[in-house]
């Protein structure tokens, strides 16, 4: 049984107004990993039972490759270097 299959996609307004609570920054709604991810921190915060867990201690370290966005990823590396 997968556990993204079950649960509710996140209320667009709600994700207005929630930012990283280490960071204070914007975060992106990570819909097939029903994740919370602050690019900045690089951490990824879970949704259970359509409730964002914003806890550090919760969160998921972001792997290298995560940290950009996949569409970013796809247009060819748009880091500044």
């Amino acid at each position: 049984m997968s556990e993204t299959a079950t649960e509710p996609p996140i209320d667009p307004r709600l994700l207005e107004l929630l930012v990283c609570p280490l960071t204070k920054g914007p975060l992106r709604y990570d819909r097939q990993r029903n994740e919370l991810v602050s690019e900045q921190a690089g951490l990824a915060y879970p949704i259970r039972d359509g409730i964002p867990i914003m806890l550090v201690d919760e969160a998921r370290r972001l792997g290298e490759d995560e940290a950009i966005p996949p569409e970013l990823r796809a247009e060819g590396g748009e880091d500044g270097r």
